[in-house]
């Protein structure tokens, strides 16, 4: 008897393990990243507010740092203008519960009359906790083409 309890309990432990859902998909990562683009673009800080988690952080090309209040303020803003948006070169890697994701964001517009025409490289780190994936912060570089390394 106790040969047919273990050789079952091996069986639907087995069964169980391979059979789990991992913590986290690329395409739900894929889907918020969209969905902070889309409020980005549209001006729908309800998007973004929802995309960001409590302690978002962006960290700027110069070294600052915005918080999450000043990101979700600045998407709804009248004086930030965004005529043109795109988002590419998306590459995901997942570590259990968090998604690191390199990509590239291009913008045209304007902030507080001042024109801007950006090509940066962005790493975005994501976080699932209690069923909700948000993003926890983001860096971007602005992408030089006429720059020479050795």
């Amino acid at each position: 008897m106790i040969k047919y309890f273990i050789a079952f309990f091996i069986a639907v432990h087995s069964l169980y393990c391979c059979t789990r859902k991992p913590e986290l998909t690329k395409e739900e990562v894929i889907v918020v990243i969209q969905k902070f683009d889309h409020g980005w673009e549209n001006k729908k800080m309800g998007e973004v507010d929802d995309a960001l988690a409590i302690g978002y952080t962006y960290f700027t090309q110069s070294g600052g740092i915005f918080s999450r209040d000043s990101v979700v303020a600045t998407a709804g803003e009248s004086d930030y203008i965004l005529n043109k948006m795109s988002r590419s070169d998306l590459d995901v890697t997942i570590y259990g519960n968090t998604a690191v994701v390199s990509t590239r964001w291009r913008g045209k517009g304007t902030y507080r009359g001042k024109p801007f025409d950006e090509d940066q490289r962005c790493s975005i780190v994501l976080v699932k906790k209690e069923g909700k994936l948000q993003i926890v912060s983001e860096h971007c570089t602005p992408i030089k083409m006429n720059r020479v390394f050795h």
